[in-house]
């Protein structure tokens, strides 16, 4: 779309236009819920994505955008999550070979026995951020660590909930604080900051913030763990099911080595996930076997047919334990087709959105609430929160007010650190607790939790942006306009 273009759309645009696709949504997106509940996200939620779309582009019409200009916007926003999605697809792979080669059980049979089911919830959070920083890759944490604890959680018969939460909220954590993290490089870019000088002014609302997330965890506890008897049972069982070993554990250091040394995403987790189809047919091969169920077929054949069919559908355990089943059967690139779908409805309606000018002019009116510093760091928190629910993308909702707000915060005799921490404490954190947007459809399909479900847990990812909120209007931990210009001279 060229600009005269766009400043059209601005010119004809109100506010009952512009807000018109928005109650729409919320109204069928209400009424997914009521009808169809928790499985709204299966089809109900996608629904109402599309028709928001429609009328997105009705009112686009009105204002005098063409239809092509609208389909440019949805297929611009889909191509925006093309990347995630394959991201995605490739983790749904890599949780299959990972089940059959006796990763994911490993990491469960020694997870139970070195984790205390007292503390699990608060250690899964450290032990989450710890390894985030090093990587810097919240969804990598998730999709490799986040797979195991979730199965020792269910080997502890503790909340998967609460620890699908412990695990976000320590991800999210280590991802802000990492200068290897993708969204902390935006953060920083966008608003035109240094780097480091960004992670340091973060300290400020991310340490207590997590610190809130671990009091809250510990205190949640594990009250209702099981007993060291069905402990035993279950390790037995996953011995009979599996060779357990600690070489086993190779796959997942291969992939956290190759996320360190900045390997792009989806390759490490394609390599990551050959290679747990590897080792299955190394250390495995009866496991392999079993899941090929076909045997007419030669020994080399069944391996072949058992690796495609875990990277395909995923692991199916038959073990006869009904828990233990239920546990392990998991995975499989088809595992995430409906949260593929979800993604792409939703960046579909957000491209069209930001095409239109409507997610534009929504976004400036936000600026016309700015009164004062506490008044600016909540516009900006609710800006960003407003743009990940609507364009369903965490760097969009980054990229956009962290463009439109620096002048306000110059204005303001504020330094731009303050606006690079807020988009941080807002627009990466809240990502998680949305389910259409892209974080939180990967939170919810990877963890195997539905992102309503662990979001009231997801402590850290709501405490820091409500810290961001008091500090901006107590004025605490505010950066004045000239820490720019010494740290800019500082740096020159």
């Amino acid at each position: 779309m060229t600009l005269s273009k766009t400043r059209h759309v601005n010119e004809r645009l109100t506010l009952a236009l512009a807000l018109t696709p928005i109650l729409f949504l919320i109204m069928l997106l209400a009424a997914s819920v009521y009808l169809f509940g928790a499985d709204a996200s299966y089809g109900a939620n996608q629904i109402a994505l599309v028709l928001a779309t429609a009328v997105t582009a009705l009112v686009a019409h009105r204002t005098g955008i063409r239809w092509q200009d609208c389909q440019d916007g949805i297929i611009d926003g889909i191509g925006v999550g093309l990347g995630p999605t394959l991201i995605l697809l490739s983790v749904g792979m890599l949780i299959g070979t990972w089940i059959l080669s006796g990763t994911v059980p490993t990491m469960i049979y020694y997870g139970v026995q070195i984790l205390d089911p007292q503390i699990f919830y608060a250690a899964s959070a450290l032990i989450c951020a710890i390894v985030a920083i090093s990587v810097g890759s919240s969804w990598t944490v998730a999709g490799t660590l986040g797979i195991g604890l979730m199965g020792i959680a269910g080997s502890f018969d503790l909340s998967p909930a609460i620890a699908a939460g412990a695990i976000v909220s320590g991800a999210y954590f280590g991802d802000k604080l990492s200068p290897m993290s993708d969204t902390t490089n935006l953060a920083a870019a966008s608003t035109g900051v240094d780097l480091f000088e960004h992670i340091r002014h973060m300290l400020w609302t991310t340490v207590p913030s997590f610190l809130i997330a671990l009091m809250v965890f510990a205190l949640l506890g594990g009250g209702d763990a099981s007993t060291p008897e069905e402990i035993a049972a279950l390790q037995q069982s996953l011995q009979v099911e599996f060779h357990i070993g600690l070489h086993l554990l190779l796959p997942l250091v291969l992939m956290l080595y190759l996320v360190y040394k900045r390997f792009p995403a989806y390759p490490a987790i394609i390599v990551s996930a050959l290679t747990g189809a590897v080792f299955a047919v190394i250390f495995q091969p009866e496991a392999v076997q079993r899941l090929a169920g076909d045997g007419d077929l030669a020994p080399v054949a069944a391996l072949f047919k058992g690796i495609w069919q875990a990277l395909f559908a995923g692991y199916e355990a038959n073990s006869g334990n009904t828990f233990l089943d239920e546990l392990l059967s998991k995975g499989g690139m088809s595992s995430m087709l409906n949260t593929v779908w979800l993604i792409i409805c939703a960046l579909g309606f957000g491209g069209v959105l930001e095409r239109t000018g409507i997610l534009n002019y929504l976004l400036r009116g936000a600026l016309r609430l700015v009164k004062g510093t506490g008044s600016l760091v909540a516009t900006t928190v609710a800006t960003c929160l407003s743009t990940n629910i609507l364009a369903a993308d965490q760097f969009m909702a980054v990229a956009l007010p962290g463009r439109m707000f620096r002048t306000a915060y110059e204005d303001r005799g504020l330094s731009r650190l303050n606006l690079s921490r807020t988009l941080e404490d807002s627009a990466t954190l809240t990502s998680a607790l949305i389910p259409w947007n892209t974080c939180g459809a990967y939170m919810s399909a990877t963890l195997g939790i539905l992102t309503l479900e662990y979001a009231p847990y997801a402590v850290f990812n709501y405490v820091c942006p409500l810290i961001a909120i008091a500090y901006g209007v107590t004025g605490f931990a505010q950066k004045p306009a000239e820490a720019d210009e010494a740290i800019a001279a500082e740096l020159a």
